[in-house]
């Protein structure tokens, strides 16, 4: 592909599409979401409204560290705090797909609803990927920005249409249009970070409790893997609890599964063979978490597993 020409062809595309007009775009600092904030607003400048939705389930500081990094590329983006609106939303679920429902509602009934009406917008543009699409149609798991493709008319439904730039491409194909676009390798090469956030990394219901704990046994993972050449690594904490001892006293704590893999496109993806020192100390170190007495790493490939478990 030559991705000059793709560029081009979607800016346009972007600026027909839009005319006159105003659209809005929802950044998370992921590639995909990077690459149509630098289409959109190459295609209509000031009159692309950017913004970062707070929505409790990020990383530490990620919505700030998002927010300045963007800046220094000279596209402002606004923080909006929608933490309470998405957590009220996922109180009591469980199963994953409702909880994917819930954050798709959220989303785009209520907070792009809300800065359309703000912003005058007829059009959002989406980081949807052909991956995203491809998983959900054959009911693998629902991604949380598929709409049009199983059903939802967006205009009908929210008010707004839908451009979706990338949904020919797969993440190997983002990325290396990033690169053309001139994004900073630290976006270009940026791990794939789910859509739904850390709630797709939590099985059962999501509190801020558990937001927390989960937001620690991250930190700690992509601390001791930064810098580890594979595609994906992550901490999931999982829904039931295991007897450990602690203080010499019998506890029921968290469990907690370290998943590392190598893929291309994440459609396939194979397990990384850590080297043994590093999986006891990042061991040692999630379980001086409060609350959590077991950590696990998880050997299976997709299929038949997906890469994360939400």
């Amino acid at each position: 592909m030559d991705h000059t020409k793709f560029i081009e062809a979607q800016v346009e595309e972007i600026r027909n599409t839009v005319g006159k007009g105003c659209a809005i775009n929802a950044l998370s600092g992921g590639v995909d979401s990077s690459v149509v904030t630098m289409l959109g607003h190459r295609a209509l400048g000031d009159r692309l409204k950017t913004f970062f939705v707070d929505n409790s389930l990020m990383r530490e500081g990620e919505p700030q560290r998002v927010v300045k990094t963007f800046a220094k590329l000279g596209i402002p983006a606004k923080l909006v705090d929608a933490r309470a609106e998405f957590l009220s939303a996922l109180k009591g679920l469980t199963d994953p797909e409702q909880k994917r429902e819930a954050i798709t509602q959220t989303f785009y009934a209520k907070v792009f609803s809300r800065l359309v009406r703000e912003t005058g917008a007829k059009f959002l543009l989406h980081g949807t990927i052909l991956t995203d699409i491809e998983e959900t149609v054959a009911g693998i798991k629902r991604q949380h920005n598929i709409l049009a493709q199983i059903g939802i008319k967006p205009e009908e439904a929210f008010g707004y249409a839908v451009l979706e730039p990338l949904r020919t491409l797969r993440k190997d194909g983002v990325r290396a249009v990033a690169k053309t676009l001139g994004l900073p390798a630290f976006i270009a090469n940026r791990m794939p970070f789910p859509g739904p956030a850390l709630a797709a990394r939590i099985v059962g219901e999501v509190t801020a409790e558990k937001l927390a704990l989960v937001r620690k046994a991250t930190a700690i993972v992509e601390e001791e893997l930064a810098g580890a050449k594979v595609f994906q690594y992550f901490a999931t904490l999982l829904g039931d609890q295991a007897t450990g001892i602690r203080n010499g006293k019998r506890e029921f704590g968290a469990v907690v599964v370290l998943r590392c893999v190598n893929s291309v496109d994440a459609r396939k993806a194979t397990v990384t063979r850590l080297p043994w020192a590093k999986l006891d100390r990042i061991c040692k170190r999630i379980t001086q978490i409060p609350n959590v007495n077991r950590c696990v790493y998880d050997l299976t490939p997709k299929p038949p597993a997906t890469i994360e478990y939400v």
